[in-house]
């Protein structure tokens, strides 16, 4: 079977979900300072990377990935999927030297940039759509091969003189992707899909020491997978229902993890990503452009961006188009939009939706408000003490001074605070918070730094469900 063209209808679908798809694909493409000289840009593509069979056999890589999850299609159903994955292509850098010859160089300079060989990477999709009854049984499987190709691209100085070029190089790349389904035991229509993603290609370096650079060229990069039906729905692999919890510890996903995708409330299209996602994950409506960097701040990463020397800006134009538009981005930001990015809020606009309006006469005399204090300062409101309120735990009044035995939440802690378990602590404040939550400042007994804690404010902080008091000393 060849690939084919997905139904328009699934297309529109997976468009919605392709702005985090796209994250996940560029995730760690080039990294601050964007510079290809930068140590931390010599080991790069960290994710969804699928080496040769032959190379990853003796390497810690792999070469396939592998999805499973639950769906629960309609009668007539199709399901449509798309492969997608970056493929290296390795840049040299020439010099002109006359007479149309031209040398590999270094770099080459030129007014706005510092040219570099680097290693781009080239988007390839894989499409396929069948009925989901054919994929009982054997299933279906679909081979692709991306030849190899050699591109080159003049390169002109501010004058319009021809001073080099960039010659671009990719390698022959083979691939599969398997679609199965089977059905679960017990009363349920529900069937189990399961996808894998080979990189079939038959390469093997020359020399039995070639190091991870050597593969890239022929490896599948940030590979991740759309998974749509065009009736019915899938099961969320993070929060499935009652009935599915069994099934969904069976399945067996390597390499790659399946969420619920698209527009909130639907249940028709599945991400499966190399990196773990949740269920509807989407880009903050914050966020001005694609960074690129792992794991990225995008206010910490514009301010440092723009902070670089124009050496170094010159360098990582030269680099790659996309760090050159980084840079871009960077230096033409409006401070409206910097300042955006600076401390949002989501979870009292889900929560609370948008307040109430302000009275027009709000005045320093209304009692417990000053108006003159920002709103998340403690004493924008005295009608609050950390140090004097007290609350009620177990029947007992808790309060500054109280002794408290900690016993995190499993569920809303990190693995910190489990260290924590069965410490006995001092409460130093109880606070409240702008959404009605109720906090224990404390520090535990024992600690050493508990007076620069108390100097400094830096308390650890616990609801009043994850203490027990106990007699003050």
């Amino acid at each position: 079977m060849t690939t084919s063209v997905l139904p328009d209808e699934t297309a529109d679908r997976f468009a919605t979900a392709r702005q985090v798809a796209d994250a996940v694909l560029f995730e760690g493409y080039v990294l601050y300072p964007y510079r290809a000289s930068a140590a931390k840009n010599k080991l790069r593509w960290q994710f969804g990377v699928l080496v040769p069979p032959r190379w990853g056999a003796g390497s810690a890589e792999h070469s396939s990935q592998r999805t499973e999850c639950l769906m629960e299609p309609r009668s007539g159903a199709r399901l449509s999927a798309e492969l997608r994955f970056l493929h290296a292509q390795r840049r040299t850098v020439q010099r002109l030297c006359g007479a149309g010859e031209f040398e590999t160089v270094a770099e080459l300079e030129l007014p706005d940039r510092v040219l570099v060989p680097w290693d781009e990477g080239v988007e390839e999709r894989v499409t396929l759509d069948a009925e989901v009854s054919r994929l009982t049984g054997e299933g279906v499987t679909v081979p692709f091969t991306r030849p190899a190709r050699e591109e080159t691209e003049p390169v002109h100085d501010a004058d319009g003189q021809l001073v080099g070029r960039l010659v671009r190089r990719r390698a022959e790349l083979h691939g599969r992707v398997r679609l199965t389904a089977s059905a679960l035991d017990g009363p349920y229509t529900a069937l189990r899909l399961t996808a894998v993603v080979e990189n079939t290609s038959d390469w093997q370096p020359d020399d039995a020491g070639a190091d991870r650079d050597a593969a890239l060229p022929h490896s599948l990069v940030g590979a991740h997978l759309f998974l749509g039906l065009s009736t019915g729905s899938f099961v969320s692999m993070t929060d499935p229902p009652e009935w599915a919890r069994g099934a969904v510890a069976a399945c067996r996903n390597e390499r790659a993890w399946p969420v619920l995708a698209g527009d909130s409330g639907r249940a028709d299209v599945v991400l499966s990503s190399p990196i773990i996602l949740e269920d509807h994950p989407a880009i903050a409506p914050e966020s001005p452009g694609a960074l690129y960097d792992a794991l990225e701040i995008d206010e910490i990463l514009a301010l440092r961006t723009a902070a670089l020397t124009d050496q170094e800006k010159r360098e990582a134009r030269g680099t790659d188009p996309r760090a050159a538009e980084v840079i871009e981005l960077a230096d033409t930001m409006p401070p409206e939009v910097l300042e955006r990015l600076h401390g949002a809020v989501r979870s009292l606009r889900e929560v609370t939706g948008p307040g109430p309006a302000a009275p027009d006469d709000l005045t320093p005399d209304v009692p417990g408000l000053r108006p003159d204090t920002p709103w998340w300062d403690p004493e924008s409101d005295r009608s609050v003490d950390p140090v004097r309120d007290r609350i009620t735990v177990d029947g007992r009044s808790v309060g500054a001074g109280s002794r408290v035995l900690l016993r995190p939440g499993l569920r809303r802690t990190d693995a910190q605070d489990l260290f924590l378990q069965g410490r006995t602590a001092h409460v130093e404040a109880v606070l409240h918070d702008v959404d009605g939550g109720v906090h224990l400042a404390v520090t535990v007994e024992g600690d050493p730094g508990v007076d620069i804690r108390r100097e400094q404010g830096r308390f650890l902080y616990f609801q009043p469900d994850e203490v027990a008091p106990l007699e003050d000393a």
